[in-house]
């Protein structure tokens, strides 16, 4: 399944509302970072109306956690492919965002997917 641009978290305030609204989930690699968007709230806080079927992700490599700009696009190609690979196993409504650590780099992609598909089941399934 493709990772449409429908699909990006862009603004500062949806980036905001997640990390002080939403709950995190540590991962090992990464941290996982999860909101349920309210009904009215996808046309309320941004100019530009996001479907509530839409689970949109954001994906944050700083320098100070992952490393120099090579280490972070590899971090960040790495968690991208996560989500499109597995993007069905969050609810539609959601947004996402997984931070990247300095571990997550060196992990085999295998590890890294075990504990990103584990971490939707225990959020999600219950």
């Amino acid at each position: 399944m493709r990772f449409r641009t429908e699909q990006h978290v862009r603004r500062q305030r949806d980036f905001r509302n997640l990390r002080e609204n939403g709950r995190r989930y540590d991962c090992g690699g990464f941290v996982f970072w999860h909101y349920k968007r309210a009904a009215d709230e996808s046309t309320a806080t941004t100019d530009i109306s996001v479907p509530p079927e839409i689970t949109r992700l954001a994906v944050v490599a700083s320098y100070a956690a992952v490393g120099n700009a090579v280490k972070r696009a590899r971090a960040k190609r790495r968690l991208r492919e996560l989500f499109r690979r597995h993007q069905q196993l969050v609810p539609p409504g959601h947004d996402v965002m997984l931070v990247a650590k300095r571990s997550l780099n060196a992990a085999d992609f295998s590890v890294i997917e075990q504990k990103f598909t584990d971490a939707c089941r225990r959020i999600f399934q219950k």
